[in-house]
């Protein structure tokens, strides 16, 4: 079973200090199935960030399609944080992904104190991704 968003926050807040939040990051990350090496593509690689990070996008038909992502990152920290995107993300609706409040989950977990500018800078390049992807394909029907 994928690990949700909620279980993501109930989990963080169970940890006492940065050290144990960031070895739970990278423990997500590890999690994350296998990534396709044919899927690392120039065309799937999210600009703006400074690992290399990958993403995939597929969705149902319909107005307003269920969207699956996959997606990985060559640097353990930033592949957990791929991990808690996809929790927040992925198996949503495109209107749901439209009208999730990336930032304010994120601060609930205090990623927005703790992060470099750069991982930081990275983080809001994938929520862009995943937004113009949503937006995309509610259009595309």
């Amino acid at each position: 079973m994928a690990t949700t968003i909620q279980s993501i926050i109930e989990d963080f807040s169970l940890l006492d200090d940065w050290e144990e939040r960031y070895r739970y990051v990278i423990e997500l990350g590890e999690a994350l199935p296998e990534f396709p090496e044919s899927e690392r593509t120039p065309g799937n690689k999210v600009p703006g960030c400074v690992s290399q990070v990958w993403l995939t996008t597929s969705y149902d038909d319909g107005s307003d399609p269920v969207i699956t992502f996959c997606g990985d990152s060559d640097a353990h920290i930033v592949r957990g944080l791929v991990a808690i995107l996809l929790a927040l993300y992925s198996g949503r609706r495109a209107s749901e992904i439209l009208d999730i409040d990336a930032e304010g989950t994120l601060r609930k977990l205090g990623l927005d104190e703790h992060l470099t500018p750069q991982r930081s800078n990275g983080l809001r390049s994938m929520v862009g991704r995943i937004r113009t992807d949503a937006d995309r394909a509610r259009q595309a029907v």
